[in-house]
């Protein structure tokens, strides 16, 4: 296991386990999902060289893994299920609201009433081959304030019932976010956060509630682990290389023009200390809270290495973080 720079790279969960604070994200080991003709996920997958991923990354520390009962249709949580099984020292969180068609791949729709939640917690034990959900998050991002209510009422008896330990949403509304604070077993927030966007609105909300804030896109969609350049093309199965409203670092295929002037303007700063740029933009998500949990996506082993070698580097410098916010300023004011 690689050593850790003090605890900075450790949070507490809500059962009271300490973990280092960085999961992996499990969207692209799902393999190819469709809403009709555009992609969904993030090509063609070899579930074997998933599940080493995934047993590399435990050897590695990790014991945090966050997937989606749609991912893949659910090949995601059947991968994941594969590789860890019921094992009690390793924290997995799913989600629920997209619904999917196994056979097909495709998308059929979204729902949140009590029956469907019921029935894809079940479906979510099922593949993951787990007796309790550890954490389950509602993964509508814009839902309605007050139909959330009735949602968050039937994870609270859920919860009860010992389906499930605890709950969150998966949202990038501070309101949303605020809305059950209150309720016991509401523990966590998963938004987008990056070192181009840096969220304050949501991490006051984390930070005032002492939520975890799961950071989803800690990489900005692979464009900060700098294997793009601006001339290279999305392959066609690629959720980047469709033509989707939130799909911002990704134009046509190819990086959008104003984000690869952002990772020029920091790329420098992000690896002066010998880290990749994937550690650094990690080390920036820990420097900017205690209470950030990045999830950076993977597909093979050395992806899953390098990610966790930021646990031997720690946050970046406070030096570092503001002549990255100098850099970043001209673009936030244009």
């Amino acid at each position: 296991m690689l050593t850790k720079a003090g605890s900075a790279t450790t949070m507490a969960l809500w059962n009271g386990r300490e973990i280092p604070r960085l999961g992996m994200g499990c969207w692209a080991i799902g393999g190819p999902f469709y809403a009709g003709d555009v992609p969904l996920g993030w090509g063609e997958v070899d579930d074997n060289e998933s599940v080493r991923a995934i047993e590399r990354a435990v050897d590695l520390g990790i014991r945090f893994f966050d997937t989606a009962s749609n991912y893949g249709a659910g090949h995601s949580e059947e991968v994941v299920g594969r590789a860890i099984g019921d094992r009690d020292d390793i924290i997995i969180a799913t989600k629920f609201g997209f619904a999917t068609d196994e056979k097909t791949k495709q998308a059929t729709g979204a729902f949140a009433d009590p029956a469907f939640i019921r029935q894809s917690v079940e479906t979510s034990l099922r593949r993951l081959r787990r007796e309790r959900l550890d954490l389950l998050q509602f993964h509508l991002n814009d839902f309605s304030l007050e139909a959330s209510d009735e949602v968050f009422a039937t994870l609270e008896m859920l919860r009860a019932e010992g389906k499930i330990d605890a709950f969150g949403w998966s949202t990038d509304y501070p309101d949303r976010a605020a809305r059950h604070v209150h309720r016991p077993g509401f523990v966590s927030i998963q938004h987008t956060m990056n070192v181009f966007e840096p969220v304050p609105a949501m991490i006051e909300i984390v930070e005032r509630n002492d939520l975890i804030s799961i950071n989803r896109g800690p990489l900005a969609m692979g464009l900060l682990s700098g294997k793009f350049t601006p001339d290279k093309s999305i392959g066609e199965k690629d959720v980047r290389g469709a033509s989707l409203d939130w799909m911002v670092y990704f134009k046509d295929g190819k990086i959008a023009p104003e984000f690869a002037a952002r990772l020029e303007a920091v790329r420098k700063l992000l690896t002066e200390d010998g880290r990749t740029l994937t550690q650094g933009a990690l080390g920036w998500l820990w420097a900017r809270s205690p209470r950030t949990l990045p999830i950076p996506g993977f597909r093979t082993v050395a992806q899953v290495e390098e990610n966790a070698g930021v646990l031997a580097k720690g946050p970046l410098q406070a030096d570092v973080m503001a002549k990255i916010d100098q850099a970043l300023s001209e673009f936030h004011s244009s």
